[in-house]
C-alpha cells in the first residue's frame, strides 16, 4: 500500500515526549528555569521544605509518565494496521486540543502561569495538527 507517515509522527511524538519527561525527571530545576522564567520556577517549586517535596515529587511522576508515554509511542509506531492507526491518532489528537482547552479554561486562571498558557496552547494545537495532517493524508491516500 505504499509508505505511511505514522511510524514517522509516532517517533517524534515518541522523541518529544521521551525528551522532555527525562528533563522533568532530572533536571527539573533547569527545566523550569527555561520554560518559565527563574522568578515564575522559584513561585512554583513551592514554599516550604514540606511544599518543595511534594511539588518535586509530583513533578517527578508526571515526567515518568511523560516518558512512559514516549516509550508506548515508540512501540506503537511500528503497528501496521491501518484501522488502528486511525484510531490512534484520532485519539491522540482529541488528547491534544482536550489538554489545550485545560490550558485556557483552568491555567490561565493562575496568576503565576498567566503568561505561559499561550505558548503551551500553540504547542497543544501544533502536536494535535500533526495527527490531523495525518489523517488526511490516510484519508487521502485511502480514496485517490
Amino acid at each position: 500500500m505504499g509508505f505511511s507517515i505514522f511510524p514517522i509522527i509516532c517517533i517524534l511524538h515518541s522523541l518529544i515526549s521521551l525528551t522532555t519527561g527525562s528533563l522533568i525527571m532530572f533536571y527539573l530545576n533547569e527545566f523550569s528555569v527555561f520554560g518559565h522564567g527563574a522568578e515564575t520556577a522559584r513561585k512554583l517549586s513551592g514554599s516550604t521544605p514540606h511544599d518543595q517535596l511534594l511539588i518535586q515529587t509530583s513533578n517527578s511522576f508526571a515526567g515518568l509518565l511523560l516518558f512512559v508515554i514516549g516509550f508506548l509511542l515508540f512501540m506503537v509506531a511500528f503497528v501496521k494496521d491501518r484501522e488502528f492507526q486511525s484510531f490512534f491518532a484520532k485519539g491522540c489528537m482529541l488528547l491534544h486540543v482536550s489538554m489545550a482547552f485545560w490550558r485556557v479554561y483552568f491555567e490561565r486562571r493562575l496568576e503565576v502561569l498567566a503568561w505561559d498558557w499561550p505558548k503551551q496552547v500553540i504547542g497543544d494545537f501544533a502536536l494535535a495538527l500533526s495527527w490531523v495532517f495525518f489523517l488526511v493524508y490516510s484519508w487521502r491516500e485511502k480514496y485517490d
